[in-house]
């Protein structure tokens, strides 16, 4: 199956619509939108449905997918600000200390990368690499992989590139099937293989196997993780949108232990 550049931000933007309970044109518009989060059977399994609040960008404007309890507090601050600022401090305490009254408080900030299809190609590292089905990760859910495989989901992880120095497993990129269109993409490195090309082989390979399979590949990073947010860029990514996510405080308080 055969995509455009232009196709896979269209597919990416149809989802995140399912995942806000939006229209896929909204992200498109120059003026912010407000909709209310519910449950959806279709959106990313990993979400968990309604969110109180969600702030998505694809560089237009600002869709904010809310619990309407909350729709005055989020609309004054979105309107309030320059969109890119939103997404950071200083301003983005504002809208914490709104929602802490409330017990929430800001959780996630990450960054999302869809393949550019013009400079997505197959690199080479100097090792083997080898595709993996889903049955290949049973003995593979361990610390040293933990970002490409997820315990808690394994049924989702669906298809794999590994890369090894003889026998050694030295390297892993794996799917994750999120959604129906879209499968997500997370890689480890063994660190004396790092800086190595290791990590971009593995990430462009899987990604043009994904396309294989008539799925989008994509994959996320914390804008301050340049380690990863380089690997994306090297593997032939290119930033898509970002989301900003609201948890309740006792989420947030059990993660930072």
């Amino acid at each position: 199956m055969s995509f455009t550049n232009q196709e896979i931000v269209q597919i990416a933007m149809r989802q995140s619509a399912i995942d806000a309970n939006c229209q896929a044109d909204d992200f498109c518009k120059e003026k912010n939108v407000i909709v209310t989060s519910v449950t959806n059977e279709q959106a990313r399994k990993y979400l968990e449905l309604p969110l109180a609040c969600n702030l998505i960008s694809y560089g237009n404007n600002i869709v904010a997918s809310i619990n309407e309890e909350f729709r005055e507090i989020v609309a004054a601050y979105i309107n309030k600000y320059p969109m890119e600022h939103c997404f950071e401090t200083p301003n983005m305490h504002v809208l914490n200390d709104e929602l802490q009254k409330y017990g929430l408080r800001i959780c996630f900030m990450a960054e999302y990368f869809l393949p550019d299809l013009n400079h997505l190609v197959e690199r080479n590292c100097g090792y083997e690499l080898r595709v993996l089905q889903q049955n290949d990760f049973v003995d593979l859910y361990k610390p040293e992989w933990e970002n490409a495989l997820c315990e808690k989901r394994k049924e989702l992880d669906v298809l794999g590139i590994a890369a090894f120095d003889n026998e050694k497993l030295i390297g892993l990129a794996a799917c994750s099937a999120d959604c129906e269109s879209m499968w997500q993409i997370g890689v480890d490195v063994l660190p004396e293989y790092r800086r190595k090309g290791v990590a971009s082989a593995l990430t462009s390979r899987l990604a043009l196997e994904t396309f294989a399979k008539g799925k989008v590949p994509f994959y996320c990073a914390a804008w301050s993780n340049l380690k990863s947010v380089r690997n994306a860029i090297n593997s032939g990514f290119k930033p898509a949108w970002v989301e900003m996510t609201v948890k309740d405080n006792d989420t947030v308080s059990e993660m930072n232990k």
